[in-house]
């Protein structure tokens, strides 16, 4: 039996100590990210709801004024005003919202009398499937053309460049309504508004959310594949990579296998930033295309000063924003445990 050498003895302990090191960071870096989030989320949730609450009260106008008409007596609108407890001052007003809202009660709509959880949890589920499929569509192109202009570079490198500065510069809504001009109204390719269930039909569910992924995630693809390619051209200049080429490895080996994986954190971050961007964006587009997710309701709810389905939303809104931040803190924790994410 061949005996092993002390130096290969010794460099194989280290290797599998560095091994269960980096698990061990690993796993208390990611409760350490939990644990601090959670606490942040508290205060944030507070904060937002209450600015929400003091922004929509303070806009002309009351649930009341909208339930009554513009021709409805004084003396009806101050009863219904009464009833709805809207004269009452906007802190006791939010103090009752939140105590309830602490106890898993985000009220009843003034205006349709619908509970607001109920009425969140049935538009919920198109917000998060438009936002999921814009950032995959974001995340897939935006970092195929990155890493072929870093690879490739020269004309289609400055074509990524264009193209990120149009991306960056066209507004969603404008977007959203060239789209419909051309692959809805004259191309007749998709709808132009309206929107089947997934559990109806698999492919109108897609042909539904085509339009309206695509002019959500334009500045997403612009985003990601100058990131991307930023991020793989440092990578690829780098001492590692030189060293990674003289071993002989293939060319496509060297990119995806070493230079992407190491150009990922950057990519990470413009990733989350995009979520919660597109998150905001939902707000444009699910209105230019009727779909009926919490983007066309707060709307009409504001306008309609309807306060706890907008503090419903914003609510909501927060805590998709607190987990796409944990989500991003993870993943920086699990590519590198000895990140500082705080």
């Amino acid at each position: 039996m061949t005996a092993v050498p002390a130096f290969a003895r010794d460099r194989a302990q280290a290797h599998r100590n560095g091994g269960w090191e980096l698990a061990f960071l690993s796993r208390r870096s990611v409760v350490g990210v939990v644990l601090r989030r959670v606490a942040l989320a508290v205060p944030l949730l507070v904060a937002v709801s209450g600015l929400s609450f003091v922004l929509v009260s303070v806009t002309p106008g009351d649930a009341a004024r909208q339930i009554v008409g513009v021709n409805a007596s004084q003396a009806t609108y101050l009863s219904v005003r009464k009833e709805l407890g809207l004269n009452l001052p906007v802190y006791t007003q939010y103090w009752h919202w939140l105590t309830h809202a602490i106890h898993g009660d985000l009220g009843t709509s003034l205006l349709t009398g619908q509970a607001v959880g109920q009425t969140i949890s049935s538009r919920l589920p198109v917000t998060i499937a438009l936002v999921g499929v814009a950032l995959l569509v974001s995340l897939v192109v935006g970092v195929a053309l990155g890493v072929a202009s870093a690879v490739r570079g020269g004309v289609l490198g400055r074509a990524i460049d264009a193209f990120a500065l149009l991306g960056f510069a066209f507004p969603v809504f404008w977007v959203g309504a060239i789209l419909i001009a051309v692959f809805a109204v004259k191309l007749r390719w998709f709808p132009a508004s309206g929107y089947v269930p997934i559990s109806e039909s698999v492919g109108q569910w897609l042909s539904s959310f085509a339009l309206p992924a695509l002019a959500l995630s334009l500045g997403g693809i612009a985003a990601m594949a100058k990131q991307t390619r930023e991020s793989m051209l440092d990578v690829l200049g780098s001492e590692y990579i030189r060293m990674v080429r003289a071993s002989g490895l293939a060319p496509s080996s060297i990119v995806l296998r070493h230079a992407l994986k190491n150009a990922a954190a950057p990519v990470l971050t413009v990733l989350g930033v995009q979520a919660v961007g597109l998150l905001g964006g939902t707000i444009l587009v699910e209105n230019v295309f009727a779909l009926p997710g919490l983007g066309s309701l707060v709307v009409s709810a504001t306008l309609g000063h309807d306060l706890p389905v907008v503090e419903g939303v914003a609510v909501v809104f927060t805590l998709i924003v607190v987990a796409v931040n944990l989500a991003i803190d993870i993943g920086y924790t699990l590519l590198n445990p000895r990140i500082d994410t705080r």
